[in-house]
């Protein structure tokens, strides 16, 4: 590939906005937006300001007909919707005719609005239309889109978004990540866009919204494609010193240190700790002392002396040893002057359990909270939380009930709701965590904190979180590209739904109002996203117990042929490759089925055989290298029960195992009742395993690829976890 040309010209930039600010406009003329886009060596048609009808037919023969003409107005951002765009115009006097046919209708949309001229431009006929702008997204800060082009563009939606820089690789993926890719490579004989020179104009773009991010929207709409370039024919430019503004951010090692202390605690106070049954500062006392953590536990109270048989204190000024956490039991109203002795005290963390902060509205109060915390060094978890969980500590920091199954998942939760169905499921599951963490308000502590020190944490393998937004997410995009490469990340983004409706200034403003920024920019981060909060918590639970698949090659062995299609239809959903079985293979597979069944992939062993076929077609699967997952469709039939069904796969696969082979077998089991506890014996031993269904477990697995895709282990020699 052609390295390009990069030195641009950062003065010629500077001098428009500097004019724009000193005007106090907040959008840029489209010959200003063509300053600043050539300065940075994107190409834009020829073209030229006219302010009279004789000036606007002198440069379109100049230029050359034909030519389009479009109104220059501050105040006028959509053109066409004020009928401030003529194309096509082939002759002098179409010219001067539509010179004055602009400025009325100018005049007539806004009769106050200040009008610099009429552009006149070349009028470009060939090519691909496309769009690509960038967005100042309140969550991802500055953003760049591709997609397809033109006056279409808010309908079709056919968009995808990165985080600005971007570079030549990710660019490329933008072209061929659009549902329309085909159509940019030429079809039926239609000449291809340059995608090269696509890339390179999305990499320019995106280095002059980070040189300059007071550049709030950017809109390039549309760009003629062709296959000798691109062109930018019309530039739309919003600028707001607001949209260069960062959010506060704390470095990897100033995050360990607090995030360590916080779910590693020595020390614990209870700030409003009760004796009184069925208050909140009772429950959290109660579930540190029952859940079993070691450490220090301090009940604070000022009207009690002694609480659960340990020596209550007025205030945590008066505990003689250093404290790691405080848990705050007490209202909220209440909560800035005891912040004020927690930082003092040099707590690292305060667990603000109360609500009647910002979800309320008290959006000062919160604050006050905050600044507190900063000013002292401490670091706030919520507020308006459930608590947080540690097992490794056996530290059941909350009001909910103690949880003591210790694994390698860690869950967190925006929602308590939500915290509390975690919590339900993993006990119910039996599903070993290391950790489930309320985040509430996130006033402070937030997914990016957490992931920060999972990344690091040996009890933690997975880590699934459901979030309603993200307070930085350039930040957790980040973190999560740098985890996920270790370890998975399931989110659950809750609020799926299209935003795109609201008011914007620009197509690019509009197209990402909607989710589709989140799920672009989180699967470029490695992230499994699940659909729903089942599908959270089953990845989260089978998604361990899965080994790193060394390939894409699945092949599905069914007692059903029912099953077998539809569990064919799931692999297609979840984008999983199901092999083209090799003759050889065929043959070996036909040598253990009837002559009715079917080989080929599903095989299809048929419902009426002994657990014999069972084994030896999985024994097959599981010994030939070229397949590289299973996937199980099991019927009931009294010749091979549910139970002996999964004790026979439970065997086969362990032997395998003991062999060095470790591949991913997934199960779907048809039938009656009995279909439950086979199930969950299969889960029990390993083996991700669901009755009643063939879409979860070829969920799982295909969750289980996402990330390996992403974290790039398929195809190499990669640990079996």
């Amino acid at each position: 590939m052609v390295v390009k040309d990069r030195s641009y010209d950062r003065e010629a930039v500077r001098r428009v906005l500097d004019r724009a600010g000193a005007d106090g406009r907040s959008s840029l003329t489209a010959p200003e937006g063509r300053l600043v886009v050539e300065a940075y060596g994107i190409a834009t048609p020829g073209e030229g300001l006219a302010t009279s009808a004789d000036e606007a037919v002198a440069l379109a023969e100049q230029i050359g007909l034909p030519v389009v003409l479009k109104i220059v107005s501050p105040d006028i951002l959509h053109k066409t919707e004020a009928g401030g765009v003529l194309v096509g115009l082939r002759t002098g006097a179409e010219v001067a005719a539509g010179f004055d046919t602009i400025i009325a209708n100018a005049t007539a949309y806004k009769a106050d609005a200040k009008i610099i001229g009429v552009q006149v431009q070349q009028q470009l006929d060939v090519g691909h239309e496309v769009i690509v702008g960038t967005v100042t997204d309140r969550t991802f800060g500055k953003v760049v889109a591709f997609g397809l082009g033109g006056v279409l563009v808010e309908v079709l939606k056919d968009v995808t978004f990165r985080l600005a820089p971007t570079d030549t690789k990710t660019a490329l993926s933008m072209i061929d990540g659009i549902a329309s890719a085909e159509i940019l490579r030429g079809v039926r004989g239609a000449e291809p866009a340059n995608q090269e020179a696509l890339a390179d104009l999305i990499v320019r773009l995106s280095d002059l919204v980070t040189d300059f991010p007071e550049l709030a929207e950017v809109d390039l709409n549309p760009v003629l494609a062709t296959s000798t370039g691109a062109t930018a024919v019309d530039v739309r430019i919003l600028v707001d010193p607001a949209a260069a503004q960062q959010p506060e951010q704390f470095t990897t090692e100033e995050i360990l240190a607090s995030m360590s202390r916080i779910m590693r605690p020595a020390s614990i106070a209870v700030i409003g700790a009760s004796a009184e049954a069925g208050k909140i500062g009772n429950s959290v006392m109660k579930n540190l002392v029952n859940g079993g953590y070691q450490g220090e536990i301090y009940p604070i109270n000022p009207k009690a002396t002694e609480i659960l048989d340990r020596k209550a204190f007025r205030s945590i000024a008066d505990v003689p040893g250093p404290v790691d956490v405080a848990v705050f039991a007490i209202p909220a109203k209440f909560v800035p002057a005891a912040l004020e002795e927690v930082g003092v005290k040099g707590v690292a963390g305060a667990i603000l359990i109360p609500s009647g902060f910002g979800e309320t509205g008290n959006h000062e109060l919160q604050e006050e909270v905050v600044a507190i915390a900063r000013r002292h060094g401490v670091r706030i978890l919520g507020p308006n939380i459930y608590g947080y969980y540690y097992t490794p500590e056996n530290l059941s920091a909350t009001f909910c009930t103690p949880y003591d199954v210790k694994g390698g998942v860690a869950l967190s939760s925006q929602s308590g709701g939500i915290g509390m169905a975690i919590l339900g499921f993993s006990r119910s599951a039996r599903m070993g965590v290391s950790s489930i963490v309320g985040v509430g308000n996130k006033a402070d502590i937030d997914e990016d904190d957490l992931l920060t020190f999972f990344e690091s944490d040996p009890n933690t393998q997975l880590i699934a979180m459901h979030l309603e937004d993200l307070k930085d997410g350039r930040s957790f995009a980040r973190t999560a590209k740098r985890v996920s490469a270790k370890k998975p990340v399931i989110v659950l983004k809750a609020g799926r739904t299209d935003q795109g409706a609201k008011a914007a200034s620009s197509h690019t403003g509009a197209l990402a109002g909607n989710d589709k920024v989140y799920d672009d920019i989180l699967r470029q981060s490695g992230v499994i996203r699940a659909p729903g909060l089942n599908d959270l918590l089953e990845y989260a639970r089978g998604i361990p117990l899965l080994p790193t698949p060394q390939g894409e090659n699945v092949v599905i062995i069914t007692g059903a042929g029912g099953s077998g299609v539809l569990l064919s239809d799931a692999c297609v959903d979840n984008k999983l490759s199901l092999m083209e079985i090799p003759p050889d293979l065929d043959e070996a597979f036909r040598a253990f089925i009837p002559p009715f069944g079917a080989a080929g992939n599903p095989v299809d062993i048929t419902g009426g055989e002994p657990p014999s076929t069972y084994r030896n077609t999985i024994a097959l699967g599981l010994s030939d290298p070229r397949i590289h997952s299973l996937i199980l469709g099991y019927w009931h039939t009294i010749v091979t029960p549910p139970m002996v069904f999964a004790e026979l796969v439970v065997d086969v696969v362990a032997e395998f195992r003991a062999k060095g082979i470790h591949k991913p077998v997934v199960a779907s089991l048809a039938g009656d009742v009995e279909v439950e506890q086979a199930s969950e014996h299969l889960y029990r031993h390993g083996i991700v395993a669901y009755p009643y269904t063939t879409e979860k477990p070829v969920a799982v697995l295909g969750a289980k690829y996402r990330w390996a895709r992403a974290a790039g282990l398929l195809g190499g020699a990669q640990p079996s976890r």
